[in-house]
């Protein structure tokens, strides 16, 4: 089949060792674009983002960050799922005793209550420099602007995530997705989204293309879905175990130019 649409993950799926891109992918990806748009879908913020997209030469194309709570078409927002300011104004309450970070994301807004090793590690990976504003103030802020989080990140001890991963559960199942890439990292997002709920809105409303005409990358549990419902779903040979269950091909691990090197061959190219 010929496919006429990419959908990629990042980290742990696009860069390298070095947690960048490598001579390689940058050289297929320039290659492809001007064949087929190349989408990068991540649960990074726009920021970090776009640096990549300009050394790939698909500046151009949309973005899916958020894992599907914010889509962006020339840089406009075309879609943008929030979790309640309300909402997070009770984990903030919960989270007082346990003191666990709690990063706080709108679009392209990253605010941390301190500069910490788990701020410094972020800001390390994603070449962000976040905003230093306590998480109640923010909460007050975005009160007054009548704004939500595309995302929340809370970094703490395991026992600490255990808790709010099980305060959370109890209250806002229906509300919140709850995603643990590491013990000690938790991600939060709206319920509605996903990565699958992004790639169709971009496919049915932008490009006019069917899930069928898609390929995916991606390695861990946020990637399951669009996986699974694309036509070609290709997971990273470090991707979870349940991952490279249901892809539909495995190419090489991710630090090892494996994107790029599933594209040469679907695609034929040097």
């Amino acid at each position: 089949m010929s496919y006429k649409i990419i959908f990629s993950d990042i980290d742990g799926t696009l860069l390298n060792k070095d947690r960048v891109l490598s001579p390689l992918t940058k050289s297929v990806f320039r290659q492809l674009q001007k064949e087929v748009p190349v989408i990068l879908i991540s649960s990074r913020m726009p920021e970090a983002m776009r640096h990549l997209q300009h050394d790939l030469e698909i500046a151009h194309r949309p973005l899916i960050c958020y894992n599907g709570g914010l889509i962006l078409v020339e840089n406009k927002t075309v879609s943008s799922t929030e979790i309640p300011v309300t909402t997070i104004e009770k984990l903030h309450l919960h989270n007082k005793e346990l003191q666990c970070h709690i990063s706080l994301y709108h679009n392209d807004e990253w605010y941390i209550p301190q500069m910490d090793k788990w701020a410094e590690r972020e800001e390390s990976n994603t070449k962000v420099t976040p905003q230093v504003l306590s998480n109640s103030e923010v909460i007050e802020k975005w009160k007054k602007e009548k704004k939500g989080a595309h995302k929340i990140m809370c970094m703490g001890d395991k026992e600490h995530i255990d808790q709010i991963v099980a305060f959370l559960s109890e209250n806002f199942e229906d509300q919140l997705h709850l995603y643990r890439s590491k013990s000690t990292y938790l991600e939060i997002a709206n319920k509605e989204v996903s990565k699958l709920t992004g790639i169709k809105i971009l496919l049915d409303d932008y490009f006019n293309l069917n899930l069928e005409d898609a390929i995916a990358f991606g390695d861990n549990f946020n990637d399951y879905e669009m996986l699974k419902a694309v036509g070609m779903g290709v997971a990273v040979e470090n991707a979870k175990p349940e991952i490279l269950e249901i892809a539909r091909e495995i190419t090489f691990h991710g630090k090892e130019d494996g994107v790029a090197r599933s594209l040469q061959k679907l695609f034929k190219l040097s």
